[in-house]
């Protein structure tokens, strides 16, 4: 039987509210049916083993709404770092260090 969980997200995650637990034995006999599900709703599917999250089955589309969240991300923040290079916004690597509390 699928359940429930609450899922919590952080601010930079869509606004799904639940998210679908299976075991892996759910899973593995219901493999067709849940694929189709997470394809249509972009819903993911937390698989568990013993108990335990084991992995996460996500929609192709939905995974390539990630990786362009986290390339953009990424570009975005190599823009920034180029900007400050540009302003002297720089620090030597001792300043950096003892910034991030490192010997």
């Amino acid at each position: 039987m699928i359940g429930f969980q609450p899922c919590l997200h952080t601010k930079e995650t869509t606004s799904s509210l639940s998210q679908d637990v299976v075991t892996l034995a759910e899973f593995k006999s219901q493999a067709a049916t849940l694929l189709e599900r997470i394809g249509t709703t972009s819903q993911p599917l937390l698989i568990t083993l013993n108990g335990k999250p084991a992995g996460v089955l996500l929609s192709p589309a939905e995974f390539d709404r990630i990786q362009e969240q986290e390339t953009a991300r990424f570009v975005a923040s190599i823009t920034r770092g180029l900007q400050d290079a540009d302003h002297g916004r720089t620090l030597t690597s001792a300043q950096a260090k003892s910034r991030l509390g490192l010997k």
